[in-house]
């Protein structure tokens, strides 16, 4: 796909944009600068990490409560797996947390505790993909690299009217090579901000609001009558759903929690321990089946305790949660991590996802409940 982009035209659009920019940026905690006016690349580092895949909004107070827990690199460095990822519950996409921890570890190995400003070196680090990078680079070191986000995707897609799938991998191609044409070698880290910005606010999905783009003029989706339809995005498919089972096996005042491998979805939290129903089992069979295979324990399935439903990127689970009771042998990690006997009061200090924190807070009513009656009666 050719597209035309002279000198000009690209300077006009990048001006624009950062004038645009330097007037309408939102305050984000992660924007702060320090006292030499150059942005902290941890900082940058970190937010860009927990913004993949995560809105602005969900990540601000995240992001404080993590800086102040890890000040710094080597900060994070130094500390547990299982306090990162306790510092990153709720955040979702675990795997994040587990490579800005190893990738911390790594800075501090081979550079000294300073997040390298050499693209390959960074490249190396485990959780910066391509846009990251990008992203790093021109906002933390000043160095004109491209980005492409959702929200850059839609931009670019409006302003030269591509009428293509945006995410098949020629179009895909072509939206990098604009985006690199464009990031300017001076400020690039403000234009590529101010390019986000304006597709977060302005550039939005639907119908944008183009009567307030800095670079309405330019932009060839809104001289064609295009910009209500653009970008083509690529059809979704259907959704999988799956039962899934979790067991709350007690031994008196105490409850178990496995940790889930690290090399699976959700490594390194802990959760009940259950797994998804095959076809044909009930859910009790599924249940007793899962705890037989992950510690080799036989259980008796009592009452239900709560229904979760729950959706990840790609699929959808119901999980039904059980009071369980041991019958026979010891709680072994033989497809967990790790197995541990808590009680419900001492249960967070564990990471765990939301569904299995759903969990515990319905066996918190239920216990509330009881000593509700009982100081009643």
């Amino acid at each position: 796909m050719q597209v035309p982009l002279d000198t000009l035209w690209r300077e006009e659009f990048g001006w624009r944009l950062v004038e645009w920019g330097a007037t309408q940026r939102p305050t984000l905690p992660w924007r702060l600068a320090d006292g030499s006016g150059q942005r902290d690349p941890y900082r940058v580092w970190v937010a860009e990490i927990m913004l993949q895949q995560t809105g602005v909004t969900t990540v601000g107070p995240y992001f404080e409560r993590f800086l102040a827990r890890f000040p710094t690199v080597a900060a994070l460095a130094e500390s547990p797996l299982d306090d990162v990822l306790k510092a990153w519950e709720g955040l979702g996409y675990y795997a994040r947390a587990r490579n800005l921890h190893r990738a911390a570890r790594l800075v501090v190995e081979q550079h000294g505790g300073e997040l390298p400003s050499n693209a390959d070196q960074l490249a190396r680090l485990p959780g910066i993909g391509r846009y990251t990078l990008g992203a790093i680079l021109s906002l933390a070191f000043g160095q004109p690299a491209p980005i492409l986000d959702g929200n850059v995707r839609r931009v670019l897609a409006r302003v030269f009217a591509i009428t293509e799938d945006v995410r098949a991998p020629a179009t895909e191609k072509t939206l990098w090579a604009l985006s690199e044409a464009l990031v300017p070698v001076e400020a690039p880290g403000a234009f590529n901000e101010a390019l986000m910005d304006l597709g977060a606010t302005i550039c939005i999905p639907g119908r944008p609001r183009c009567l307030a783009c800095p670079v309405m003029t330019l932009c060839a989706a809104r001289a064609q009558g295009l910009q209500d339809s653009l970008p083509i995005m690529p059809k979704r498919k259907q959704t999988p759903h799956y039962d899934v089972t979790a067991g709350v096996i007690w031994r008196g005042e105490q409850l178990l929690v496995a940790q889930r491998p690290l090399d699976k979805m959700l490594g390194g939290l802990w959760e009940f321990p259950g797994g998804k129903c095959q076809a044909g089992e009930t859910l009790a069979e599924c249940l007793k089946r899962e705890l037989r295979e992950e510690l080799g324990v036989e259980v008796a399935v009592g009452e239900p305790v709560t229904v979760v439903p729950h959706a990840y990127t790609h699929f959808r689970i119901t999980l039904h949660a059980f009071d369980c009771a041991l019958v026979e042998g010891e709680p072994q990690a033989i497809e967990a991590a790790d197995v541990r006997w808590t009680t419900l009061d001492a249960v967070d200090q564990f990471a765990m996802a939301v569904t299995d924190q759903q969990i515990v807070a319905a066996l918190r009513a239920e216990a509330n409940r009881l000593t509700t009656e009982s100081t009643e009666s």
